[in-house]
């Protein structure tokens, strides 16, 4: 009888194996569908409250009444989405599909927000998900009663999402937001975009199959099933014209000239965003933006995301991950106060070791300087050339210390204050107005309404909860005595190391619930949106929705032009500032969020928090300004054209509005252009990886260890932690203009 069990189990097996050897694991999975919007328009009379609260500021402080302000989210990722998708497995703390129809509910209900756009990443989106997804934004706006005036506005897109294996060949991330939802003024294939070296290897189906076998989890064999769809998805083929490509193709552009070429040849109006300049996840260390001056088109580039989940990317200081020679050899920056280069800790760490272990110091400094040359050869995979080094080894190394909720190992040659420094000789620079939005991959549009949800309102998650995702997918083998040297990797180790190849654990003390951007828009309806996007007339917040007017004043002392404007003078340049801060937040949601979308569905997508306003505001403390002069010839160093800040006026205290005047007497005596904006900044109250490492520092602050998010006591499960949340305006361009 038991050999006749072991031999059934034998066949069953058999089987088993034959069926997916055939017809594959992905052939058990099911497509990712995009989901049901439940709740229906918010209530005009809601709409209506929220605008004369605001009017009540607007009188306050003397503020532009031809406009309102209104809040938005332009970056936000759908489980159709490759990250979004492996995010949401359970193995990694996920909880399942999260798909665009779950962004528009989040908006209205959870967020209120008044427009958010969805960017899936086109590298993996299908024809059939995109077009799932264009129908569900669709069915969004079509819930809003009054078209003329909706309570929310979904605009369409996706993301180019660009890594390069150096700072040559790289040019970042940037969503595409599309202004119209009509057939004739959208693209029929978004455009992905070509990678110059392969992806990061990704698991095989029988891993897949093993994984779901061992961990009873369905939704593997959905994912197995997606990429499946995903890689089955044939190019485009480029020597036809765009209107003979069939429907099921994908459309390539490997540099942002050619994206802008197919959104020309579209005949589409769309922005180009870029965002995550300085996260060094997949920015190359050394990279700038110097190179992209050659096709860049300030009509679609118009606007770069300052902040996100992902943190800030707005500061520019004197050191970097590597620099180069003058034979353009890459070698390792020493440390300064404001940064610690990975490379220069790699080899501490190897130092501290090889003293540990009673070698010679002369054989120590050899080895120590080895591991410099080795990380800073491996690029973004240098943290593999120690494989057995932990957070606790890394400390704070390649972290900006005193930014603002910082992007994850910070780039600062990238950095928004160095891109709007950079000319090149033949004068031309970029212009950009400044925004800020979620880089949510739950579909949950405008989470920093309330610090929560660190699991779901932002990407973070527990120290544990990658370790199995991480092993399946392969990496430097373990170790079992602590490296005494540090070992050279390849691109191609780099790219054979799945998830280890990112510094997963540490960058985890780095995502945060995101930021807004908010317009001064004519009205509430679709173009009057666009319009003020167009125009950059925008900024970004960290996520309270403060208030913000920056204009400069004519010679009668009103406003002549607003942030995001470009003017020419001669003459001194006269400003005014005017600011207030956000609405304090009730617990809970609102009796009208609970009656559209129901109890479950609120505890569900919401986590049972929704913005929530009361009547009081939250005080702001003071405005900073900054003023940046751009190259006049592209051999100016950054550092001596940056002034950060360049004034810093403190506000009433206790005050809920603020408002200040300044001038620059320098600007004809310096005979250049300059631009200039401002910081509003909010007292302080906690946030979600607030402390992001939790840095102990000695007296000469430098950090000595770290309790990362989950390490630390006291926090709860949210790692909250004190921040002064902010707003950036839009720069205002002030062109030299000589006398005659």
């Amino acid at each position: 009888m038991k050999k006749a069990l072991i031999g059934l189990t034998a066949c069953f097996a058999l089987l088993c194996g034959t069926y997916l050897l055939v017809f594959g694991i992905a052939g058990l999975g099911r497509h990712e569908p995009p989901g049901e919007i439940v709740g229906s328009a918010v209530p005009q009379d809601q709409r209506n409250k929220q605008y004369q609260r605001q009017l009540a500021v607007v009188d306050a402080v003397g503020a532009n009444t031809e406009k309102q302000i209104l809040f938005g989210d332009l970056h936000v990722h759908s489980t159709f989405s490759y990250d979004a998708f492996t995010q949401s497995l359970p193995m990694r703390g996920g909880m399942g599909a999260h798909p665009p129809a779950s962004a528009c509910d989040f908006a209205r209900y959870c967020s209120n927000l008044d427009f958010w756009s969805i960017n899936d990443h086109a590298e993996e989106l299908t024809p059939q998900h995109w077009w799932e997804t264009v129908d569900s934004v669709r069915q969004c706006n079509a819930r809003s009663i009054d078209q003329a005036n909706p309570d929310t506005v979904a605009f369409l897109g996706w993301e180019w999402s660009h890594m390069g294996s150096s700072p040559e060949n790289h040019y970042g991330h940037k969503n595409v937001v599309l202004a119209s939802t009509d057939d004739d003024e959208i693209t029929r294939h978004p455009v992905a975009a070509r990678r110059p070296v392969a992806g990061i290897a990704q698991p095989s189906e029988w891993q897949l199959g093993l994984l779901a076998l061992k961990s009873g989890d369905s939704r593997v064999l959905d994912w197995a099933r997606y990429l499946q769809e995903s890689n089955d998805v044939p190019d485009c083929d480029q020597s036809q014209s765009m209107d003979q490509w069939p429907d099921n193709c994908r459309d390539w552009a490997a540099t942002p000239g050619e994206l802008y070429d197919r959104l020309d040849d579209a005949g589409v109006d769309a922005l180009v965003i870029p965002h995550g300049t300085t996260w060094g996840i997949y920015t190359p260390p050394g990279a700038s933006w110097r190179k992209q001056l050659k096709d860049y088109n300030g009509q679609r580039e118009s606007l770069i995301e300052v902040y996100s989940g992902h943190g800030s990317t707005e500061r520019y200081f004197n050191n970097d991950a590597l620099f180069f020679d003058q034979q353009g050899e890459p070698y390792c920056p020493q440390p300064t106060a404001d940064y610690l280069p990975s490379c220069h800790r790699a080899g501490e760490i190897i130092r501290e070791r090889c003293l540990a272990a009673q070698l010679s110091s002369a054989e120590c400094d050899q080895r120590a300087q080895q591991a410099r040359a080795n990380y800073v050869r491996a690029g973004n995979g240098g943290h593999l050339t120690i494989p057995d080094a932990t957070t606790d080894d890394w400390l704070d190394a390649g972290q900006c210390r005193t930014c603002f909720l910082p992007a994850f190992n910070y780039r600062p040659s990238s950095s928004v204050q160095a891109i709007l420094a950079t000319r090149d000789d033949s004068g031309k620079a970029f212009q950009v107005g400044m925004i800020a939005s979620s880089d949510i991959h739950t579909a949950r549009p405008g989470t920093g309404y309330k610090e929560f949800g660190l699991g779901q309102m932002t990407e973070g998650r527990k120290a544990n909860t990658d370790r199995k995702f991480t092993g399946l997918r392969g990496g430097v083998e373990a170790v079992s005595e602590p490296l005494l040297q540090s070992r050279a990797i390849t691109q191609a180790d780099f790219l054979k190391a799945g998830a280890s190849a990112f510094e997963t654990a540490r960058a985890g003390s780095f995502f945060y619930t995101g930021g807004l951007v908010a317009v001064h828009s004519q009205g509430r309806d679709r173009s009057a949106i666009w319009n003020a996007l167009k125009n950059k007339e925008v900024y970004a917040t960290s996520g309270p929705r403060m208030l913000l007017w920056f204009d400069v004043l004519g010679d009668d002392g009103k406003r002549q032009a607003s942030m995001g404007s470009v003017l020419s003078r001669s003459t001194q340049p006269d400003f005014r500032v005017r600011a207030a801060g956000s609405f304090k937040q009730k617990p809970g949601c609102p009796d009208y969020a609970v009656a559209a979308l129901g109890e479950q569905r609120i505890a569900q997508l919401c986590l049972g928090e929704c913005y929530s306003p009361t009547d009081q505001r939250n005080t702001i403390t003071r405005v900073e300004v900054v003023r940046i002069r751009p190259q006049n010839n592209s051999n100016e160093p950054l550092s001596s054209l940056i002034d950060d800040p360049w004034r810093v006026y403190q506000c009433k205290p206790g005050a809920v509005e603020c408002e200040i005047e300044f001038s620059d007497p320098d600007f004809a005596s310096q005979a250049r252009d300059v631009l200039y904006y401002v910081r509003a900044i909010e007292t302080p109250g906690n946030a979600v990886n607030g402390a992001t490492l939790g840095c102990e520092t000695n007296n000469r602050g430098q950090c000595t260890a770290i309790a990362d998010c989950g390490a630390r006591g006291g926090q709860g499960d949210d790692c909250l932690a004190p921040v002064e949340e902010r707003a950036w305006s839009s720069p205002i361009f002030v062109q030299y203009q000589e006398t005659n």
